[in-house]
């Protein structure tokens, strides 16, 4: 067999974390030495952790990601590793560092910056513009960093056409959104069978404030398929021997691979030459690699909340979390997901009852918190209350109706669960959902009150589904099916449903996913079946209500287009 052993170190990387990153790094380089690999491939800026953002424009933080770049090669022996890092030269570089026998040898720099959605790298980096084809022993392995495999041609294309690559490999920070997975198994292999080249694609995991990277590293063989694949959300060390036999025959006989490199007669192409790790001669065989099943859209989902709480808690030196608990769905599913997250030990629930709370969901509430094993103080907000409306009196009237009055106990439970988090250090997790936060069904200071919005992404049709295959991975209602079956209400008027305020669910949530997830406008939505008076009716409820949404606190990014990073709309603006 021609080739060579490949291992593909999924990791977490935590941003800022120079000295822990490069510990992971070097333990990870151990076990592919181990396992008897050739080439140890990591994820994209997993030195300096990914998206650096802002740190990128310090420069006493791009002199000590170098650094740590130096201080890393140095300990690190005959195993070849290709590391990413954050470069300073003339400008600074999104790049990666291939280091072998203490020294980095080479360097190259990503070529294509994306510039959309969660992405601004050309206001960080610098474009790379030369390619570079590591020769070792023998097999030509190319190197791209995460977008420069995203479209056809570019660097991808000159290494394998004019540096004569048979392995590709890249580094990848790609964050994760609900159904990505599907469309980077069909490109990657896409962009393998373009070449011909075997793709090695390796990708983060773990979670940076409201971005989640869910792994999922694999090897694409043109001939054979996927002949490596790691599994998601958790880290790992994938290992996979490539045979080139059957990739060497093909391009001999595949008039494709002469005609691109017609088309680029031009491309620069350094070759760097090294030599497999002198251990590897005698391995072992590597067994083959494949992640049995993949998920769900409901069990990722369930995974990236998970994930993006328990690491924004761990990453922030938070140890315990606080929440309402309504007796409502949104605060069920969000207690639910932070005792898988943290531990019952570490979440702390308040019940916060107002005369409007009716006795059944007090009941559930309790029922849910016994089910999850987590304590629940009861702090009834009706004496406070009363409190506010007789100073307000004068001013607002005696009848204690309306808005006013009904956002005054949501901003009395707010203040007293920040009270818990200032006196006990807890982190306050809100529990809003994305069709309430679209709508302005949600207080500002009140149910909006908070450190981290963990389901704030997930569409209030979502948060059901959620919650159905919570219950049916723990085998049995966790979740009470009182809370799931019962109308949708806040419970801060007598009789009160959301369908008061909002549309039905099943009918406003097509729409927001249609206007705020694929950017269509008025008829093009109402061309797809509805109403114009609905459509028309969201638009205008969603644009005005941008000015609360700037307020809110971060959550986790689940959807192809989440409030945050994704959404840059104006908050003053005469369109409506």
């Amino acid at each position: 067999m021609s080739g060579l052993v490949l291992a593909l170190a999924q990791v977490k990387s935590a941003v800022g974390d120079l000295e822990g990153n490069s510990s992971k790094i070097r333990e990870y380089v151990q076990r592919a030495s181990d396992a008897g690999a050739d080439l140890v491939l990591f994820p994209e800026l997993c030195l300096t952790g990914y998206p650096p953002e802002d740190l990128l424009l310090k420069t006493e933080f791009t002199r000590s990601s170098m650094a740590a770049l130096a201080e890393l090669a140095s300990g690190i022996g005959d195993m070849i590793a290709v590391v990413g890092f954050a470069e300073s030269d003339y400008d600074v570089f999104n790049s990666a560092a291939v280091i072998c026998k203490g020294a980095v040898h080479c360097v190259y720099r990503k070529v294509f910056l994306p510039n959309y959605g969660v992405f601004d790298e050309m206001r960080y980096f610098g474009a790379g513009n030369r390619n570079l084809v590591l020769d070792v022993s023998g097999t030509r392995v190319g190197i791209t960093i995460c977008e420069d495999i995203w479209f056809p041609g570019g660097p991808m294309e000159e290494q394998v056409a004019r540096g004569g690559a048979e392995i590709m490999l890249n580094l990848s920070a790609s964050p994760f959104n609900r159904g990505k997975y599907d469309y980077r198994k069909k490109l990657i292999s896409s962009r393998s069978m373009d070449g011909p080249v075997v793709l090695a694609y390796c990708n983060m995991v773990g979670a940076q404030d409201e971005l989640v990277f869910d792994g999922g590293s694999c090897v694409y063989h043109p001939q054979m398929g996927f002949i490596a694949k790691a599994g998601r959300f958790r880290e790992e060390l994938l290992t996979c021997e490539v045979d080139l036999e059957q990739l060497k025959g093909n391009r001999l006989l595949e008039p494709r691979f002469r005609y691109s490199r017609a088309e680029c007669p031009h491309a620069e192409v350094d070759v760097c030459r090294l030599e497999k790790p002198a251990a590897s001669a005698g391995r072992r065989k590597v067994p083959v690699q494949l992640c049995p099943t993949d998920l769900s859209l409901t069990e990722e989902i369930f995974e990236a909340l998970v994930s993006g709480l328990s690491e924004y808690v761990e990453k922030n030196g938070f140890k315990k979390v606080v929440l309402g608990l309504s007796g409502g769905i949104d605060s069920a599913l969000t207690a639910a997901i932070a005792v898988e997250a943290l531990g019952g030990d570490n979440v702390v629930c308040a019940f916060l009852p107002s005369r409007y709370t009716a006795g059944e969901s007090g009941d559930a509430a309790v029922e849910l918190a016994e089910n999850l094993k987590v304590r629940i103080i009861t702090m009834p907000i009706g004496g406070i209350f009363a409190a506010y409306a007789g100073e307000l009196a004068g001013e607002l009237g005696e009848k204690e109706e309306g808005v006013a009055f009904e956002n005054i106990q949501a901003r009395i439970r707010g203040n007293l669960l920040m009270a818990l988090s200032n006196q006990f250090g807890w982190l306050v997790l809100a529990t809003g959902n994305k069709s309430e936060l679209s709508m302005g069904y949600c207080t500002l200071y009140g149910d909006m009150a908070g450190g981290f919005a963990l389901i704030k992404d997930l569409l209030k049709t979502q948060v059901y589904e959620v919650a159905e295959y919570v219950n049916e991975r723990a085998g049995r209602e966790l979740i009470p099916r009182f809370i799931i079956d019962r109308p949708p209400t806040a419970e801060l008027r007598a009789e009160q449903l959301d369908t008061d305020s909002l549309p039905p669910y099943d009918e406003l949530d097509p729409v927001l996913e249609a206007y705020v997830e694929q950017g269509l406008g008025t008829q093009e939505i109402i061309s797809r079946g509805f109403t114009p008076e609905l459509v028309k009716r969201v638009i205008r409820t969603v644009d005005a209500n941008e000015y609360k949404r700037r307020q809110a606190p971060v959550g986790v990014k689940i959807t192809p287009r989440a409030f945050g990073r994704d959404w840059r709309m104006p908050i003053s603006t005469r369109r409506r």
